[in-house]
């Protein structure tokens, strides 16, 4: 069931200069994985996005843009090693096979452990869940790991208390992936070291945050997505309403991914969440046979959803910029807009808004919102 490599991200491997103008420019400010993508679209290499940030972000209405600079990035390649990973690139063969179909994979990642465990996408399955989950609903999700597992499934979560732990540990011996929220060296919470030596010593730890990051609140949405990024499926045990799982869920539907869910008490708070996720019409599960069957067949996931990192020859002119500016600012607010829709009420083309945008980003007035959506801070 292995697919090939999609065809927007052809398998190479960087070399180490080009891996490095890639680190600095994720890891300048107001550079995330959609204007990283962007800018590789427009300019061709990190190298020339890296020289024309400070005039973008000039344009957009900053001064001062903090670039992250070449011994930046040394110091983080070698910090990554000491801990016993190393960063990989999308596109490079031991990039998880299922993440470059999400509009916003992360151009690097840290991986520490085995990435064969992530090489075929119609094989993983990521259960999520409750953070103060019931005994029942622990040992529901463990063993429901264990027999996905036994039949050739690979086990994504979160590495949190509660349903994550313990789907890991059902996987162990079978295969799991563990997302991180920090940094690759970071496992949180701490009662789940233990745990997270045996991931990283039997399957495999990812993380998009720099080494020792420690993790905090606006990291964990990022870490979510990736949850469901690497996965197929995903199988929500014990959610409450408004919960971190319930966001990793509405991610999957994002994603094209499928959404499971199990059934629990109405008089459970916990379960309020995954019991409305199947009233909207997830699938139901109460053994591992009703997510193999509806997996079954399974052989590829959608195409990429955003942009590539293919380079396009759209020029835009200062002019044409100039008289597009005023233009896309008016029709910005602070509630998100689709961008096909500005493109559609403003009349300019494509290349035109999307430089416009980038600028606006990378001068910090901008915020990306899924389903490729903008509003103006």
């Amino acid at each position: 069931m292995q697919t090939a490599p999609l065809p927007d991200h052809p398998q190479r491997t960087l070399p180490d200069a080009e891996r490095i103008d890639w680190l600095r420019l994720i890891r300048s400010e107001n550079v995330g994985a959609v204007t990283f993508a962007a800018l590789l679209r427009r300019y061709g290499s990190a190298a020339a996005a890296l020289a024309a940030l400070p005039e973008l972000a000039r344009r957009g209405g900053r001064e001062a843009l903090r670039i992250a600079t070449r011994a930046d990035a040394e110091r983080e390649i070698e910090a990554t090693a000491k801990a016993g990973a190393r960063l990989v690139a999308l596109g490079e063969p031991d990039y998880p096979a299922a993440l470059p179909t999400i509009h916003d994979a992360p151009p690097l990642i840290a991986v520490l452990g085995r990435p064969d465990v992530a090489a075929d996408p119609a094989r993983v399955v990521a259960i999520v869940g409750a953070r103060n989950a019931s005994g029942v609903g622990a040992r529901f999700a463990r063993t429901l790991a264990a027999e996905l597992g036994s039949q050739g499934f690979i086990i994504a979560s979160g590495l949190a208390r509660g349903i994550d732990g313990a789907a890991h540990a059902g996987a162990l011996a079978t295969g799991t992936i563990a997302l991180m929220a920090g940094g690759v060296d970071q496992p949180y919470p701490a009662e789940n070291r233990e745990l997270y030596a045996q991931i990283a010593e039997r399957g495999l730890v990812i993380a998009e945050q720099p080494v020792g990051t420690e993790p905090h609140a606006r990291h964990f949405p990022r870490r979510n997505r990736l949850v469901s990024g690497v996965s197929c499926g995903v199988v929500v045990v014990e959610a409450a309403l408004h919960s971190g799982s319930l966001i990793t869920a509405r991610m999957a539907l994002e994603q094209g991914r499928e959404v499971f869910a199990v059934p629990g008490s109405p008089l459970d708070p916990r379960c309020k969440g995954s019991n409305n996720l199947l009233r909207e019409g997830a699938a139901l599960v109460e053994s591992a046979a009703d997510v193999t069957a509806a997996l079954r067949g399974l052989r590829t996931l959608r195409e990429p959803a955003g942009d590539s990192y293919r380079s396009v020859s759209a020029v835009t002119s200062e002019a044409e910029l100039g008289a597009g500016r005023a233009r896309v600012r008016e029709l910005l607010g602070p509630s998100p807009l689709p961008v096909d829709e500005i493109i559609r009420q403003s009349r300019l083309t494509p290349a035109t808004v999307l430089t416009i945008l980038l600028e606006l980003e990378l001068a910090g007035r901008l915020q990306r919102h899924p389903g490729n959506q903008v509003s103006l801070l």
